[in-house]
């Protein structure tokens, strides 16, 4: 099982935001603290805004923060929404499925257990808990601005 880009990116925005939760932040500061493309960043913002993760603020001094404290966003809640499919094997999508020893196999069982399994997990944790490290992650987060502002 493999995570989307989206939900990686989801999480980093929503740690990003709340590292820095003093002061709004950026799609370009945080596309170049992580490095990655300002176009992705800002449909992932878009859809965290929708879901209520964050508020966002246009024009000059505009920007975004978390819109609900770090111990109310669940993981699993977040990972949910950002993943267009949970489905790992062919036999999840009934309507799509053609395998053909279906009937008789229980793959599909214990493939749905484990995911239920790696969302109960993910269900335990808020983004508070991911904070944890908060000041190792903002300083972390000014080397990256440190090394960009040098590049």
């Amino acid at each position: 099982m493999r995570l989307t880009t989206f939900s990686d990116y989801s999480l980093r925005v929503l740690i990003y935001l709340g590292v820095h939760d003093q002061r709004m932040a950026t799609i370009a500061e945080i596309a170049a603290a992580y490095r990655i493309s300002n176009n992705h960043l800002t449909k992932v913002v878009h859809h965290l805004a929708r879901r209520g993760y964050i508020e966002t603020t246009r024009g000059k001094g505009g920007g975004m923060r978390l819109k609900r404290p770090p111990e109310e966003i669940n993981v699993g809640e977040v990972m949910r929404g950002t993943e267009d499919s949970l489905a790992l094997v062919e036999c999840f999508d009934r309507k799509l499925s053609d395998c053909r020893i279906e009937s008789a196999c229980v793959l599909r069982g214990v493939l749905g257990q484990a995911v239920d399994a790696f969302f109960g997990m993910l269900d335990r944790y808020s983004l508070a808990d991911l904070l944890g490290p908060k000041a190792k992650l903002a300083k972390v987060f000014m080397l990256a601005q440190t090394r960009t502002r040098r590049a």
